[in-house]
């Protein structure tokens, strides 16, 4: 099972030709409301991915929240655990440019009342995993992650946006994502990706991932970084994909796949999602995954793929 404390919110989607400069206004055609939040898009993609998945969070008590549960109640997630809070229901405002660049602002709204004490009382242990993000309050998602390692659960963070992790939530981490931006935050200046990621896993004795967009993802853990490629995709919106590598990587090491080949499933995960418009829309099923990553394992080369620290 995987229990996901995260951000729900409705996302706002408009295509424009190209992304707006500081001060400047962009004409779009249209635009798309859909749900999303990390954490819901997580929840949805670890399910998706074949997973048992419970959503803990906060929606507000307006229509926008019965648009955010929506996706995740028709797939089967658990949402017993969601709160209603006197708040609108969070909101990103989302552009993408024709290459499938965006640019994301997210109101946090109701998330800022998601609380870990809506943890209790689930019957979650050793064996499960706890997903983590950082669009509700730090303190909150310490006193998750707290909850979690203190039940033997799996506690794995995806530390977007980009900031430094405390080190008492460090302390209870079994498992950081980010992608390669997102890892330099966490490092000394000049420092590249990977020296950082080896370093972290190293120093805190965890894994860490790290998502590398068209290039694909790779997973540093004892002192081995095992990589995988993107899978081909013409790339429409890549909103979504980091949290859809997460969800299916969560998934993969639910069902106990080693690293290698659970790093080559979320690359798989991730990449497909790049291929719709919209983060939820865009997440793809097991069997589409599944049919990428069996791809992607027939191109492993253990010289490229599979690599010692450097």
């Amino acid at each position: 099972m995987i229990v996901v404390f995260g951000s729900l919110n409705i996302d706002l989607v408009a295509r424009v030709p190209a992304l707006p400069r500081p001060g400047e206004t962009v004409l779009g055609p249209d635009y798309v409301a859909v749900a999303g939040g990390k954490g819901a898009n997580q929840a949805l993609a670890a399910r998706r991915a074949g997973a048992e998945v419970v959503m803990v969070g906060a929606v507000g008590r307006d229509g926008f929240a019965d648009i955010a549960l929506s996706t995740l109640a028709g797939a089967g997630v658990d949402l017993d655990r969601i709160a209603r809070a006197d708040a609108p229901t969070g909101a990103g405002f989302i552009a993408v440019d024709a290459a499938g660049r965006n640019q994301i602002v997210v109101a946090s709204g109701a998330n800022a009342h998601a609380r870990a004490a809506q943890l209790d009382g689930l019957g979650a242990g050793p064996g499960d995993t706890l997903m983590l993000q950082w669009e509700v309050p730090e303190a909150e998602i310490l006193a998750a992650a707290r909850w979690g390692r203190a039940r033997g659960l799996r506690v794995m963070l995806n530390r977007a946006p980009a900031g430094p992790v405390p080190a008492e939530l460090m302390a209870v981490l079994d498992l950081l994502v980010v992608n390669e931006h997102e890892v330099l935050a966490l490092g000394a200046a000049g420092e590249d990706p990977d020296r950082v990621a080896d370093c972290l896993s190293e120093c805190h004795r965890i894994a860490v991932a790290v998502t590398l967009g068209a290039e694909g993802g790779e997973l540093w853990a004892d002192g081995i970084c095992h990589e995988a490629p993107a899978f081909p995709v013409e790339p429409v919106d890549t909103t979504a994909a980091g949290d859809t590598f997460c969800g299916a990587l969560a998934a993969a090491l639910d069902r106990r796949r080693g690293y290698e080949t659970a790093v080559e499933f979320a690359c798989a995960a991730g990449s497909l999602a790049c291929a719709s418009l919209g983060a939820q829309p865009s997440i793809p099923h097991r069997a589409a995954i599944e049919a990428a990553a069996a791809e992607l394992a027939e191109q492993r080369n253990p010289e490229k793929y599979r690599r010692t620290s450097p």
